[in-house]
């Protein structure tokens, strides 16, 4: 049924063939292709064979492209790209796409299948009806009777609740009167009246639609036909003969000397060898085997069929070998090359091959003796003494090797031959000794042990010789039987070439029906072709639905073609089959190319109750209490789905299978799946035996009204019609009405509970049902069933029956028609008050009705009608109320939609609309750090079995949340919580109370949260998914329109990497920025404490990190705040905040630093030599990005130290404009730092040296080089400190990066260049520092020292690709052609460490950097250090090519900051020494495409091949970001993109790293 703008989203991915995953979808609805991230930057074309519109038929060949289309504006993120294709027809249909541009379908690099369900309809409205509405029966056409008579007989089918009735075929039956052996398949059976024609059933069938509303489906049978089809004999061609199949021959040789040694058997001519016709035992059969094996098929000489005329062959081969045949081929060994009319000893071998591998003197030095390797015809020759005595040792090794072919093929045969012995008596054992077995005890011609494989014509009677000489005339008319063939390949046809399934007697035929056989294309047999397709539309323009009979065996390509044959006649053609392929993912490449919509199950298959009742929770529905779903949503696959029987047609009587008492429980189980449901005519009347469809004669009963039946007639009061009747429509009612959730419940062995729910009235029907799969040993007794609590009221019990035993009278078969049991009936009652209940009892309990089982028999079934109480549907409705605007599609039980658009003014929207960014950094995110820092004793929420949400705030629950929804994981620990309780609810509102700007908000959650009070337990984790889930949308929606333009008309990656400038940004209590100006303006957000009215001055500040650096000390650092501005804040256009954070650091500068641990300014420590550098760089951003950005520089800055030694102070005495705090940090390092850090030791560091305390930093004025440190600290980002005493690593630096590290180098270089150039607009009020060098003092300007970088930049750092003889160093070198790490450090090695840092220098001053070389330099790394998420900290070195020693001993590619075992590693030592850290990326990735656009005229195409690039190593940050709990990116990862349990989850400059390459991209590409 169409759903109300349904969309499904399907993913498309690289290299993906989906063709085994099934996808059922609905006319009406969306299917939407979206491209995964392995196919970001790919040239996708995707083509589909659904028709476009309604004016084009469908052609499965023929494929539209389908056009991608983009949600947003922008050109360089393709992640919300998609195309759409709108379903208007029914069927099967397949798309495929390429990459290399292509449309040709045999290039294609992913494809898969979707079918859309048929609109069924029914009665004089043509009333459209869904597929778990069809309540089937199936009846054995032949057993209606006349034509006549089959109203009166089908009548019982419309009377007992069924409206859809399944025909075996109606055409002309064969010889054997098997219902699927069809002699005729053009025309109505004379059987039935031979005044009556297809047009007459067609009547019938429009008159069941439109008066009874029972429609009807009937078989096609394409994979056998009668061995009495008329047209047989005229195109023997049309079946596997041994003709066009000549491999069969063997089998049929066989097949007659096995039948012939049975006909013996039966003649007695073998009793004297033990074996007489009367077959009662084992040993007989084993008797019988021996023979076969050891006389019977030996003397057929099997073997000769495939094996070769040796002395023959030899002959030939002398021949050549005299003739001197020069041999052409250079195939390395000789096979036997099989006939192929397979006549005996007519296989040969490929004469050039002999001649080349046995015509050689190697050959005759190997008859000497000779110990010599085969190379040529020129090696060293033997000692034969003439040219014949040659050739006469040359045709004894080559007559050596046929025999040797022709040994390996016979014990291949005899291999055969066992195995065709083994199921022959396996066959025999089950005709004459098995109990399930038809025990015919004699053999006679008619019941040989074994029947034949092959029909042939009488001529061919008699001995097997006979037979054979038969052949070269008359083998077209010897044709293979069909059958099926358990644990076969269904995609292959067993009677072709390759398989042996006939030989080795692997078949279980159907000796009335011949294989058909179609070829690959109708040109191959025309007549069968067009025969099966005259026969296809005649059933489909009688029948709405159809049967594909022995599915799994027809050949898939003929019923593809077939069936869309009928969808031309009846395009919504309901297709049903049962297919027997052992394994789920071949059944779904039947459904998928032949568009089958229902799969036939049986509840016979069960073995017990629960695996009854697991069926049910298996074939339909959803779980009770099911997540509301959005409109929009992943397409997933589906199972199949069901049409659901209790018994069909080909399989014994549940009665003599089970019992008695169990067919009315086994149905009543069925009749509650929610899917289509089937049975059998026969089993509503207790029929205890096999309604045979070949032996089987007598008729159905007909229906009757009246009192008193008589032995042709049924009726209500027959077996258990009357409750059938009532579960028929009961099935109907849960279908038609939207009781789609289902809870299976196993109460005991033998009993099971089945609940169907309606989501939308929350009404539902409970069934009990009590099994017995053995006949009860106290059929009168109820012994003891757990209770069970229905929440909410029972309206009424629909119908309680139990089966009884009467002693009436004794079941005797009826000569003339079917009947069932007498002594077997179901008293039933229907529509009662629960007190009147016979079964149960019930007692009003807390959590709602509890139901006892006081009479509940063997066969009983109980089933009531519930629904909530007054007080959960009022609290019920006011949530709907509450969400509908959310955009949720809710609705009244009655109905009707609800929606109050009041509701968007005044309530929730309206709320929100007041809340600024911070306030959302409050209600979505925060960490469990920051929310305790408040005081308030609240934390993350912890679930029992989960462990802590990532956040506090709303996106917390929203992470678990859609991981649930999708697959309605409702056994999950999270909503075990939810239905325990009220905690999680509760929590949410109250956490919110604390914060004055988030109490109106926090009211709105306590009162609709309320309501969940009234809710039953079981429907809270829906109704507090749809709460949460809308506010989330909503809330994120204002989120984004706060931000920039850039993130608002951004993608969805654009959007979700922007939210972390929410998440990272925000007011933590013990973590607040040090004071700013009084003077500074405008004024400065203010919180107030809701419970004491105190308020305080209140600038966010940026985490680094969740959830290790967000609170106390450890969370503003500089160095990475001031990485994460840029992307965070600039690009955000949060540019107050950026600015708070800028003057908030600059009021903390000391000794020409800004701190790197902030520590609210007082606590600040000022060891890291590069966050002022990052600091400078970020204030050129905001100039740039800002509007009047350049008005910062005048920005008053409140100094906590005005000078390096004093205490922090506090006031604007010390104010001073931003530009002079530039200046100072610029002329101290121009004069050189160099100073202890305070309270140096364990106070401040417990594990760093002495020595460490010690910070350095300067410039080298004959470079103009920043450097600083030494060997005991780690200034830089790379600052890990050793902390192993284990391996004597305590107050070791990992990575010291003393000297002039690279990225510093760049980012001075970008800061004093852009100083000069302001300076001469008079921007920057200075233009030089005075520096030190030599004990002298002198004056240097901006571009001298700019010039001075430039002038050593090259020289210092560029390593060359080939060695250099004058560099003293070049034993160092590990890596050519990269730019080193650091200049002069003090071990000198590091100094060629290959690391990522020199990609931030190429970002921040690319001028630097000569293009060709800088290139090489990036492929390098791209080659070596690019993870799948970050970049190596450390090259890995373990290339093969390399030596051992040019290896580097410090790579590790793991950080474990809790193992002590390993000295390179221990406790966390290589955190910076192989893990791929996320945010270098960012640098990487803007670098190439740097020097792309430097270099695109040199090399036309680099920068869109690197645009692609970048895209595409994006893609995966894009899946880790939506996937991920914390939507963040993480500090780092392990090798090659493994999750690195120690690392942040989320952190701020891995997030602003990537964003700033989106924004540069997207620039890039509009410049372009």
């Amino acid at each position: 049924m169409s759903g109300i703008g349904q969309v499904r989203v399907l993913t498309l991915n690289k290299d993906e063939n989906r063709e085994t995953t099934l996808y059922r979808l609905q006319k009406g609805w969306n299917l939407r292709f979206i491209l995964g991230s392995s196919l970001q930057t790919a040239p996708v074309r995707l083509f589909c064979n659904h028709p476009p519109n309604k004016d084009v038929s469908f052609d499965r060949n023929e494929y539209e492209e389908l056009e991608f289309k983009s949600a947003t504006n922008m050109k360089s993120d393709r992640h919300d790209y998609y195309a759409d294709v709108s379903l208007i027809c029914a069927g099967s249909f397949n798309y495929y796409f390429t990459i290399d541009n292509s449309s040709d379908i045999k290039n294609t690099n992913g494809l898969g299948y979707f079918l859309v369900d048929p609109c069924i309809q029914i009665g004089p409205n043509d009333e459209e009806i869904n597929l778990d509405c069809l309540q089937c029966q199936t009846v054995v056409t032949k057993l209606l009777g006349p034509f006549a008579e089959w109203e009166d007989r089908l009548l019982v089918a419309k009377e007992s609740g069924y409206n859809l009735i399944h025909f075996t075929p109606t055409q002309e039956l064969g010889i054997s009167n098997s219902a699927y052996s069809i002699r005729d398949q053009r025309h109505f059976s004379p059987a039935y009246g031979d005044q009556y024609t297809y047009n007459d059933i067609d009547a019938l069938v429009q008159k069941m639609k439109v008066e009874w509303e029972v429609l009807s489906l009937t078989d096609l049978v394409y994979n056998h036909t009668s061995i009495d089809s008329p047209w047989l004999q005229e195109h023997p061609d049309c079946a596997f003969n041994l003709e066009n199949s000549p491999h069969l021959r063997p089998a049929y040789i066989m097949d007659r000397a096995l039948l012939e040694f049975s006909d013996q058997v039966a003649e007695g001519k073998w009793e004297y060898r033990g074996i007489s016709a009367t077959i009662n035992d084992e040993e007989q059969l084993q008797i019988i085997r021996d023979i076969i094996v050891n006389e019977i098929l030996p003397a057929q000489k099997l073997h000769e069929f495939w094996c070769i005329d040796v002395e023959k062959c030899v002959k030939e081969f002398k021949h050549n070998v005299e003739a001197n045949t020069i041999s052409t081929t250079r195939e390395a060994a000789l096979v036997i090359k099989q006939d192929p009319m397979f006549r005996r000893l007519r296989s040969t071998v490929d004469m050039n091959t002999a001649l080349r591998l046995y015509n050689t003197d190697h050959c005759c030095s190997q008859v000497f003796g000779n110990k010599m390797n085969m190379i040529d015809q020129d090696e060293e020759r033997p000692a034969v003494f003439s040219r014949q005595e040659r050739i006469n040792k040359c045709c004894t090794l080559f007559r050596d090797k046929l025999l040797e072919l022709n040994a390996v093929k016979e014990f291949e045969i005899i291999d055969h031959i066992d195995t065709a012995a083994k199921n022959y008596i396996a066959n025999g054992r089950w005709r004459f000794l098995a109990n399930d077995g038809p025990k015919l005890q004699l053999v006679t011609k008619e019941h040989p042990i074994m029947h034949e494989y092959f029909v042939w014509p009488r001529p061919h009677n008699g001995g097997v010789q006979i037979a054979e000489q038969m052949l070269e005339t008359e083998a077209q008319y010897v044709m293979a039987c069909n059958g099926w063939v358990m644990g076969d390949n269904p995609l292959k046809s067993f009677a072709e070439e390759d398989s042996n399934v006939y030989l080795r007697r692997e078949l279980i035929e159907w000796g009335d029906s011949v294989k058909l056989r179609y070829g690959e294309k109708p040109e191959d047999c025309p007549f069968l072709w067009n025969l099966m397709e005259e026969y296809t539309k005649i059933t489909a323009k009688i029948f709405p639905g159809i049967r594909l009979d022995n599915c799994h065996s027809t050949p898939i390509h003929v019923a593809e073609y077939m069936l869309d044959v009928a969808r031309t006649i009846r395009p919504d053609l309901y297709v049903v089959a049962e297919l027997f392929t052992g394994a789920e993912h071949v059944d779904n490449i039947f459904i998928n190319r032949l568009g089958i919509n229902s799969l036939i199950r049986e509840s016979m298959s069960a073995w017990d109750a629960h695996e009854e009742g697991r069926l049910v929770h298996r074939y339909g529905g959803i779980p009770v209490g099911s997540f509301v779903q959005p409109r929009v949503r992943p397409l997933v696959p589906n199972v199949a789905h069901a049409l659901f029987y209790d018994q069909t047609h080909d399989n014994p009587s549940p009665v003599l299978k089970r019992s008695p008492y169990d067919l009315w429980p086994s149905s009543a189980i069925v009749s509650m799946a929610c899917c289509a449901i089937g049975s059998n005519r026969g089993y509503d009347q207790l029929v205890p035996h096999h309604i045979h469809i070949v032996k089987e004669e007598r008729l159905y009963t007909a229906w009757t009204s009246s009192e008193s039946e008589g032995p042709m007639y049924i009726s209500l009061k027959s077996g258990i019609t009357a409750g059938k009747k009532v579960l028929n429509q009961l099935h109907y009612e849960m279908g038609r009405h939207g009781f789609n959730q289902v809870y299976v419940d196993q109460l005991d062995g033998n009993v099971v509970s089945i609940t169907r729910h309606n989501p939308q009235t929350h009404e539902c029907i409970v069934l009990v049902a009590r099994t017995s799969f053995q006949h009860p040993s106290s059929p009168n007794e109820t012994g003891y069933i757990r209770p069970i609590v229905i929440q909410g009221v029972i309206n009424e019990v629909v119908l309680e029956g139990s089966m009884v035993e009467v002693n009436c009278c004794k079941y005797e078969a009826d000569d003339r028609f079917i009947n069932g049991l007498p002594d077997y009936k179901l008293e039933l009652k229907t529509h009662i008050q629960v007190e009147e209940s016979e079964m149960v009892t019930v007692t009003q309990e807390e959590k709602g009705v509890e139901v006892t089982f006081v009479k509940f028999t063997p066969g009983s079934v109980i089933a009531f009608r519930t629904n909530l109480s007054n007080e959960s549907r009022m609290g019920i409705l006011d949530i709907r109320r509450g969400v509908g605007q959310f955009g949720y599609i809710m609705r009244s039980y009655s109905g009707s939609t609800i929606y109050d658009e009041s509701c968007d003014v005044s309530k929730f929207r309206s709320i929100v609309s007041k809340l600024t960014l911070a306030d959302l950094n409050v209600v979505l995110y925060r960490s469990s750090p920051e929310e305790e820092a408040d005081g308030y004793g609240s934390k993350a929420y912890e679930v029992p079995g989960l462990g802590q949400l990532a956040y506090c705030g709303i996106r917390g629950v929203i992470s678990v949340l859609n991981d649930l929804r999708p697959t309605n994981d409702l056994g999950h620990p999270f909503c075990d919580n939810l239905r325990s309780g009220p905690w999680l609810p509760e929590y949410v509102s109250k956490r919110l109370l604390a914060h004055e700007s988030t109490l109106e908000l926090a009211k709105w959650f306590e009162e609709i949260f309320a309501h969940l009070e009234n809710v039953p337990s079981y429907l809270v984790p829906c109704y507090f998914d749809a709460i949460i889930t809308g506010a989330y949308v909503v809330l994120r929606e204002m989120a984004i329109q706060l931000l920039s333009d850039f993130v608002k008309d951004g993608s969805t990656f654009v959007q979700s990497l922007a939210m972390g400038s929410i998440q990272f940004c925000g007011f933590v209590r013990n973590s607040k920025l040090p004071p700013l100006s009084k003077d500074f303006k405008p004024e400065l957000r203010i919180e107030r404490d809701v419970k004491t009215g105190e308020e305080l001055v209140a600038p966010l500040s940026m985490a680094a990190g969740f959830p290790h650096f967000c609170a106390g000390y450890m969370r503003n650092w500089g160095r990475d705040t001031f990485i994460a501005v840029p992307g965070l804040l600039l690009i955000t256009e949060r540019f107050d905040e950026a600015r708070c954070l800028i003057l908030a650091y600059a009021g903390c500068l000391r000794h020409g630093l800004i701190p790197n641990l902030l520590n609210e300014g007082t606590g600040a420590r000022y060891n890291c030599r590069d966050a002022v550098w990052w600091w400078l760089q970020c204030i050129q951003d905001y100039c740039k990005m800002a509007p009047d950005g350049y008005q910062l520089l005048c920005d008053p800055v409140s100094r906590m130290y005005p000078t390096d030694d004093s205490e922090a102070q506090f006031g604007s005495d010390n104010d001073m404009p931003l530009h002079d705090v530039i200046q100072e940090a610029l002329q101290r390092h121009a004069e050189g730092i160099r100073f202890v850090e305070r309270n140096a030791g364990p106070m401040i560091d417990n594990l760093m040296q002495q020595q460490g305390f010690t910070v350095e930093a300067g410039i080298r004025w004959d470079t103009g080089f920043v450097y600083g440190g030494n060997e005991f600290n780690c200034g830089t980002w790379m600052d890990k400190m050793g902390s192993s005493e284990t391996f004597g690593l305590k107050g070791v630096p990992a990575t010291p990066r003393d000297g002039s590290a690279v990225e510093i180098v760049g980012l001075c270089m970008s800061a004093v260049s852009w100083l000069d150039m302001i300076s001469e607009k008079g921007t920057y009020p200075y233009t030089t520092v005075k520096a030190n060098k030599d004990g002298g003092r002198f004056d240097i300007s901006f571009k001298e020292w700019a010039n001075l970088i430039q002038d050593n930049f090259e020289k210092c750092f560029w390593v060359k690709p080939k060695r250099d003889p004058t560099n003293p160093e070049a034993h160092l070198v590990h890596r050519r052609g990269i730019y080193k790490d650091s200049y002069r450090a003090t071990l000198l090695w590091p100094d060629y460490q290959l690391r990522p840092n020199f990609t931030i220098a190429m970002v921040v001053a690319p001028q630097l950097f000569t293009p060709e070389n800088a290139w090489f330099a990036l492929e390098m790394a791209q080659n070596i250090l690019l993870g799948p998420l970050g970049m190596k900290t450390l090259d890995p070195s373990w290339s093969d090519a390399l030596p051992c020693s040019a290896r580097d001993w410090a790579y590790r590619g793991f950080y474990d900051n809790a193992t002590d075992s390993d000295d390179r590693a221990a406790l966390g030592f290589s955190y910076h020494q192989g893990p791929e850290w996320v945010w270098p990326i960012g640098f990487f990735l803007r670098a190439k495409l740097k020097f792309a656009s430097l270099l695109e005229t040199s090399r036309p195409g680099v920068l869109l091949e690197t645009v692609h690039f970048v895209q595409s190593s994006l893609s995966r940050h894009y899946k880790e970001i939506i996937d991920s709990p914390w939507q963040s990116l993480p500090e780092m990862t392990n090798a090659d993109g493994a999750v690195c349990p120690f690392s942040c989850r989320a952190q701020a400059w891995s997030v602003s790293s990537v964003l700033v390459v989106l924004h540069y991209l997207e620039q890039l590409q509009k410049t372009d």
